[in-house]
């Protein structure tokens, strides 16, 4: 069994680099610092490793103050790769460091390369936070509020507060565990969605603006420019969350949010309500993901790129 073969390399060894994909979103950072929390626990030497900064609604877990951005010249036994999909998503840091001697790839993307000595992929999982819940459980640890707190919040993200078609029965058994440990729901629910700055509805407000509606009405895009940033103030890590407002238009399948990056370069995020596989239509572009929310990297005009999508998606549909 898998998890029986990572916890035997966890015994095993003493130095570990924990990392995750770039531009980190829920999962990716409560299941990286529950790991990370766990392997201290054990009394191992960790460094946890972000190629982006964490966002501002994640700022409130624990562990934020040992997360590096540039990772140490030394030597680790196992570099833990958490929720990518793929190695190059963990950051151009990760794909060059060779100075560890395994990979362990854990995450529930579909089609996710198996890029490690040890992948434990399970796209059934509803977050990568709740595989490592499985194997903290498989090793007979008892978690500590901290450690429940990251292993929660990766699960609510990521199951849209568990909204979306991957809210499992395991999503709500391991809740009901955490929330039994001292996880407070309300707590946690008002820093993610109750705690934002002014910058970020003034941000939305001018992405709102952008709207646009398909004629069948089965799809809607909205779309940030870097100019918005300028008038706003904002940044790209309070964005997360504007992808889905146009999925909640009434008859709306899919939504689509174009994120400038650069000049000439787009984002490109998906979300569906369910009848629609965006990973697939993601995956046409060089993406990839889940099939409710799926995401690509464009280059050209915002025009040039909005055609090639949404043309695309008007012959899927």
């Amino acid at each position: 069994m898998m998890i029986t073969k990572i916890i035997r390399e966890i015994e095993a060894n003493s130095s570990f680099l924990v990392t995750t994909h770039e531009g980190p979103d829920g999962d990716a950072v409560g299941s990286t610092m529950a790991l990370t929390s766990f392997l201290k626990a054990l009394g191992k030497d960790v460094t946890l490793y972000y190629s982006d900064p964490i966002p501002d609604i994640y700022r409130f877990l624990p562990l934020g103050n040992l997360v590096v951005h540039s990772i140490p010249d030394r030597h680790y036994d196992v570099c833990f790769v958490l929720d990518a999909g793929e190695l190059k998503r963990a950051g151009e840091q990760i794909s060059a460091f060779s100075r560890f001697d395994k990979i362990i790839n854990i995450d529930h993307h579909p089609y996710c390369e198996e890029f490690g000595d040890l992948n434990y992929v399970d796209p059934t999982a509803s977050a990568t936070g709740a595989m490592i819940y499985r194997i903290m459980k498989t090793a007979g640890y008892t978690l500590d509020y901290d450690t429940a707190l990251c292993v929660y919040v990766a699960i609510v993200a990521d199951t849209g507060s568990f909204r979306y078609s991957n809210a499992d029965p395991e999503a709500f058994t391991v809740s009901s565990e955490l929330v039994a440990l001292g996880i407070n729901p309300w707590v946690v629910a008002e820093k993610l969605y109750e705690s934002q700055p002014l910058k970020r509805l003034q941000l939305l407000a001018l992405a709102l603006s952008t709207l646009t509606v398909s004629k069948t009405g089965e799809f809607a895009s909205i779309t940030v420019t870097l100019d918005m940033y300028l008038k706003t103030g904002a940044n790209s890590e309070l964005t997360d969350g504007f992808v889905n407002y146009p999925r909640s238009i009434h008859g709306v399948e899919v939504s689509v949010f174009f994120r400038e990056i650069k000049p000439g370069s787009y984002k490109v995020s998906f979300r569906s309500k369910g009848k629609v596989n965006v990973s697939s239509l993601a995956m046409a572009f060089g993406g990839g993901g889940h099939h409710n929310a799926a995401g690509c990297t464009l280059t050209g005009t915002l025009e040039e790129v909005k055609e090639n999508i949404l043309s695309y998606l008007d012959q899927a549909l």
